[in-house]
């Protein structure tokens, strides 16, 4: 825009429409500010995928404990096995108490009747 008034026509046609584009725009952004349901929409998509994010790394963090711990059992389980196959025993012992139990609680209950 010039300053003494005898600048070409064209030009200032030309900065009077950017100047309205960009006063359009700019009442676009005010309007879309003032919005109450488009601020709570905004903010509800927001919390949404923040949520979504959340799930997923507690998803994976829970994925990668529960494999860990999966290891660890089978580790466990494993020794025990190799313990047992070793020494054997006990274990008989334990299966022959077991034994002896039900026997006698069935001879008990037979002389009940």
């Amino acid at each position: 825009m010039t300053g003494n008034g005898t600048g070409d026509v064209a030009a200032l046609r030309e900065e009077i429409r950017r100047t309205r584009v960009e006063l359009g725009e700019t009442m676009e952004l005010l309007a879309a500010r003032a919005d109450p349901k488009a601020l709570v929409r905004h903010s509800a998509e927001a919390a949404k995928a923040r949520m979504r994010e959340q799930a997923s790394l507690t998803a994976a963090r829970v994925r990668g404990r529960a494999a860990e711990r999966a290891r660890l059992v089978r580790a466990q389980a494993y020794e025990k096995g190799e313990a047992v196959g070793r020494n054997p025993l006990p274990w008989a012992a334990v299966a022959a108490g077991a034994l002896v139990t039900v026997v006698v609680l069935a001879i008990v209950r037979g002389r009940r009747r």
